[in-house]
Order: C-alpha cells, then structure tokens, then sequence
C-alpha cells in the first residue's frame, strides 16, 4: 500500500490532500478557515490531509465525518491539482464528488459553512489551490 501522507523531495514538502465537492442540486457546500487558522477566512471545499494507510476514500469519509458530523457516500474523482507555494511547499489535492450523506450537517471546525451555487463560487475568496478548480466548476466545465 501506497504511504500518502507527507512526502519530502529534495527542499519541497507535499502534503496529500482529499476534499469534497459536496453537492445539492446546481450548489456546493464552501466553508471558511476560522481567523485563528493558517490563511484565515479563506474559503474551502472540506476535507483534509490523508494519514498512512488510508485510501484517499476513507481518509475523506473520516475528514467529513470530524469536520461536519456526517457519513458521506464517496462519488467519483473529480480534479486532481497539484499546487506549489510560494514558501517552496506543495499541495497534491484530489477533489472528490459526494451527492449523498447521511446525518445532519454540523459547523465542527470552520468560521462558516455555506450552501452557494456553482456559477457563484468565484466571488468567495478561495485558498490559492482551488481557484482553478472554482474557475472550472463555475463554468460548467467539472460537473
């Protein structure tokens, strides 16, 4: 099996990353970082980092069980972006569609949580990594 936390190359660092496009109807759920957190208020899909052993799948499944307190039907890989900072860090995301979840969706980490339409998302203020992503599904072109 695979080990897709972190891994080093020579002075870069890549974090391995899941998040979800969670969507309902032509929306999707966006949150917010909290003002205490690395690149606050800046606006997200949820997820989080993929911890050894786990599949991009389950670690997602737990991300989204932690982060909003549902159970989440894993759909199809959406985008797969690899983002480099400008500190010399690296990002590898894989953004996941969910069209079902059971549970009540609960606020557990993020300054806020919104339900927006796809064609808005590029008036919030996405992290750096996502904002292709956005561009894309704002145009039609992802979903």
């Amino acid at each position: 099996m695979t080990d897709h936390n972190t891994t080093r190359n020579p002075g870069k660092t890549i974090r391995y990353v899941v998040a979800a496009l969670i969507l309902r109807g032509d929306e999707v759920l966006v949150c917010q970082r909290r003002p205490d957190q690395p690149m606050s208020l800046k606006w997200e899909f949820p997820g989080g980092k993929i911890e050894p052993g786990e599949s991009p799948e389950q670690a997602l499944r737990r991300e989204l069980d932690e982060e909003l307190g549902i159970h989440a039907e894993i759909g199809a890989l959406i985008a797969h972006v690899r983002h480099n900072y400008r500190n010399g860090g690296a990002v590898d995301l894989q953004f996941f569609a969910v069209h079902s979840f059971q549970g009540e969706l609960t606020n557990r980490i993020f300054h806020d949580l919104r339900w927006t339409r796809l064609q808005t998302l590029p008036e919030f203020d996405f992290l750096a990594a996502d904002r292709e992503l956005v561009r894309d599904l704002a145009a039609g072109k992802l979903l």
